[in-house]
């Protein structure tokens, strides 16, 4: 399970099952079934893995549950041993004590360190690995949610704040999804030739929040799915696909105009200075032009100033092809945009120039000064994709938007409003029963299926919301009622919103999941003075939640949770306890609960 699916489960809904436990009636289900998934949605992607340095031996370390197949059908066998890959052609030899194994694709699963070029990464998704040309091709299927999240933490800057985020979360995903990218084994590679991933970049709480805010969304014109594109900084007027690459589609939602947004934080210009033998070589390996050209000219300019083609000799060649290959033969800072001038002096070619990227689409620094005038992440779209809108991506329809008094709710269908005042006695009754309130609105975005909420937010399948900050996910909202859930999942929400308010990264995880199980019950099931401490035991209870498997392991997590908070209110009152949320439990307290 990644961490982000780990964090989400910590502050699950309230399950009827779980209830039922404590209360020693019959079970009842506990979710929504899954419903089948939406036709053409896609919940997973294939990422090349270290594309740029055509490893030819790989080796792997096998973590917890680490299996691997040399087909698609076979059973798949433990891997108990460090293995070494090895490409030969377009087959590979697959070490791991005794006779060699030789195939076409070895196919891993479970957790499992992967070591290359002096670099080392650990995995617990899905691997599969081909040979082409005595290179070994190294894909990993991502769940999308999560390989958005993952390029969002790769390509934010500390500018970035929650709206130009959530603008670079629905761009990430729309270019993910809506073209293809043209690689033998994956559908995007890890390098700015499609998104840049930096497997080792660990998401913060913004990237994880602007990529659950916007679940699901990408961009549509017209009905349309659209193209979407995204640079660091535009130099100060935005460039349109044809401009950058030559055959591309012209789509008026992606003009090349001023941004002024860009230009007020001031133009970023950049001085590079390369020799003539390392553009050469460069040149040469990209297949651009054959070495021993002498001259160097800009030969064509579009209407923005960049650069359209170069002359290398007797040679024309794209601008934007020469900028990625020197950029993976020498370092992205060297030519990192195609809007510059160039000039020979002797061996050595001077390069000078504005701007960071291509320039299509959202413009990452002026998304982040749009973001810091208070401007939404749709007033952001609105300005780099003209006459596009963020719509669901299997369905594209627009999400609507229904304010309450102390909530918004987000839905794709119309009719969940009638939910509205459900809503807001869930959300009172959350307040009266903790003792805490908040003025801000909190969010519900409710999901068109139980397939789409788990889909999009890598929630577990026991799991009917989850809570992060002030916003809510959860499953179909007319589903959760029509199986009584409605208002014991969204309660139990709510105080998980109003006790992360209150707490701090001190506070214990078994405390806060305890706080809302018992709150969150219409009768004393948890009191401590009818049942006896249950497992498991208090200094293993934050481990057992954060790392259950199943949903039977999650349930008693969440019980043992209620029963210890239960003590503590019986024992020292409401009172003390919230203040404990905020300083931590002290000993003497634990003392109580018979834990130290």
């Amino acid at each position: 399970m990644t961490a982000r699916a780990v964090s989400r489960q910590l502050t699950g809904a309230l399950l009827a099952a779980t209830i039922a436990l404590f209360a020693g009636r019959p079970s009842v289900p506990p979710t929504v079934q899954a419903a089948a998934p939406a036709l053409g949605s896609r919940a997973t992607l294939r990422v090349g893995l270290w594309t740029l340095w055509h490893d030819r031996e790989l080796k792997l370390t096998p973590g917890k549950a680490a299996t691997f197949r040399t087909c698609e059908t076979c059973v798949p066998r433990p891997l108990a041993n460090t293995a070494t890959l090895r490409a030969g052609g377009n087959n590979i030899s697959f070490f791991a004590g005794g006779a060699p194994t030789h195939s076409t694709q070895i196919l891993i699963a479970g957790s499992i360190t992967l070591a290359a070029h002096g670099e080392t990464v650990t995995l617990h998704n899905p691997l599969t690995i081909n040979a082409r040309n005595g290179t070994l091709i190294i894909a990993v299927t991502l769940p999308v949610e999560n390989y958005v999240e993952r390029v969002v933490a790769s390509e934010s800057s500390p500018a970035d704040s929650a709206e130009s985020l959530k603008a670079l979360a629905i761009v990430v995903r729309t270019y993910a999804l809506h073209e293809s990218h043209g690689h033998f084994g994956y559908d995007l590679c890890d390098t700015t030739h499609c998104q840049h991933l930096r497997w080792s970049a660990a998401a913060t709480a913004p990237d994880e929040s602007a990529t659950l805010a916007t679940a699901g969304e990408t961009l549509w014109f017209h009905g349309h799915r659209a193209l979407a594109y995204f640079s660091k900084d535009c130099g100060g007027q935005t460039a349109s696909p044809s401009e950058i690459w030559p055959r591309a589609v012209s789509a008026t939602y992606l003009p090349s105009r001023p941004d002024p947004y860009c230009a007020r934080l001031g133009s970023a210009e950049w001085d590079s200075e390369l020799s003539y033998a390392d553009l050469s070589a460069a040149t040469a390996a990209y297949g651009l032009a054959a070495t021993g050209w002498e001259q160097l000219i800009v030969s064509r300019r579009a209407p923005s100033g960049r650069a359209l083609a170069l002359r290398l000799g007797n040679t024309e060649i794209s601008a934007e092809d020469f900028r990625i290959a020197i950029g993976e033969s020498l370092g992205w800072n060297k030519v990192p945009s195609t809007w510059f001038e160039v000039t020979r002096q002797g061996d050595r070619f001077l390069f000078h120039g504005r701007g960071w990227g291509h320039g299509v689409g959202l413009c990452q620094k002026g998304a982040a000064a749009m973001a810091a005038q208070n401007q939404t992440s749709r007033d952001i779209l609105s300005q780099y994709f003209p006459g596009a809108e963020s719509a669901d991506e299997t369905t594209g329809i627009a999400w609507k938007t229904f304010v309450g008094s102390s909530l918004i709710l987000e839905t794709l269908d119309a009719a969940d409003a009638a939910y509205l005042p459900q809503l807001e006695r869930a959300r009172a009754e959350a307040s009266q029963r903790s003792g805490l309130n908040a003025s801000a609105r909190f969010t519900v975005r409710a999901f068109a299926s139980t397939s789409a909420f788990r889909d999009t937010t890598l929630s577990p399948g026991w799991i009917a919301a989850f809570t992060r900050g002030d916003w809510i996910a959860s499953q179909p909202l007319r589903t959760l009622a029509a199986r009584h859930l409605l208002a014991p999942t969204m309660r139990h929400e709510f105080l998980h919103a109003l006790i992360e308010r209150e707490s701090t990264s001190a506070t214990p995880l078994w405390l806060r999941e305890g706080l809302a199980e018992t709150w969150g019950e219409d009768r004393p099931v948890y009191s401590a003075t009818i049942h006896a401490p249950p497992a498991p035991a208090l200094r293993s209870l934050d481990n057992a939640l954060a790392h259950a498997t199943s949903e039977t392991e999650s349930r008693a997590a969440h019980l043992a949770a209620g029963w210890y908070a239960a003590r503590l209110l019986e024992r020292f009152g409401r009172n003390q306890v919230l203040a404990w949320l905020r300083s931590g439990v002290p000993a003497s307290a634990l003392a109580v609960l018979g834990q130290r």
